[in-house]
This record gives structure tokens, sequence and C-alpha cells, in this order.
């Protein structure tokens, strides 16, 4: 009995510490290599020409190296030049970049893929950040100019 419960244990240790291992920001190049043909939508070429890829660029003076800016221009670390790259709002991608899995919506999102919303935005868009520029941020408005579905097929 103690051995099966011993057993027991083991395998549900070894289950949860996989279900929630962390996973890897790998940039967006990798993102690139299935996001840039127009048939998929051209994410990657809509994202590399927004505001997001050029945030870190945006920041001058003493804000380029202010941590409490960085959090919101550059806030993937290992990725610090992408500015605000596909994995700041789409969550690190290793266990959900292979086809096989972005195939189906469900798995991706199973495996960490993050499909923004109103709130993930305000994280650094929302009003008292002490961001001057977002003092009239509408979360509508804003959304219509950093979309990049894939096309209906």
């Amino acid at each position: 009995m103690k051995k099966s419960l011993m057993l027991i244990a083991c395998m549900f240790f070894l289950l949860s510490t996989a279900m929630f291992a962390q996973n890897k920001y790998i940039g967006s190049a990798k993102c690139k290599m299935c996001h840039n043909s127009p048939a998929k939508g051209e994410q990657f070429k809509k994202w590399s020409e927004s505001k997001h890829a050029k945030a870190l660029a945006s920041l001058t003076g003493a804000d380029a190296t202010n941590a409490k800016c960085l959090k919101c221009h550059a806030p993937v670390a290992e990725f610090k030049a992408e500015g605000v790259t596909c994995e700041a709002c789409h969550g690190a991608g290793s266990a959900y970049k292979s086809p096989t899995i972005m195939k189906d919506a469900a798995q991706s999102k199973a495996k960490g893929l993050i499909i923004p919303g109103e709130k993930a935005c305000l994280t650094c868009h929302g009003k008292g950040l002490g961001n001057p520029k977002d003092k009239d941020f509408n979360y509508t408005t804003y959304l219509a100019k950093v979309t990049h579905k894939a096309p209906k097929k």
C-alpha cells in the first residue's frame, strides 16, 4: 500500500512539473518562419511595421534605460531589441511553435499561446501608468491598428 501511494505521489509530481514547465522565449524570427506569408496574413510584416516593433527605439535619453519604461517598451529581456515582440503579447512560444500544434487553436492555447484582450493591453496602455501618450487610449481604436489575424479560408 505504501509503495502504491509513493508511486502515485511521484507520478503526480512528475506530471504536474511537466504541465507547469516554464515556456521559453524564442524570438520573432521563429514566428516569422510561419507568420509572414500572404496566405497566412503576413502577421510578421504587420508587426515589424508597427509601433510595437519600434517601441524600444521610441525611448530617448534616460527613458531608454529606465526600468519602468523598459517594462512596456521591451518586455522580453532576451529580445529587448525587438521592442514589444510577438511573445510579449502572445506568451513564450517554445511549447506552441510547432506547426502541428499551431494548426489546432485549443492545443496552441493549452501549450501557452495567449490571445490577448483588452486587459493585457491595459497593463501598458492604461491610464495612470506614466505614459503621456496613452492618456486617451481607446482599446477598440488601437486594436484596429494592431490586429493581425489569419485570413478566413
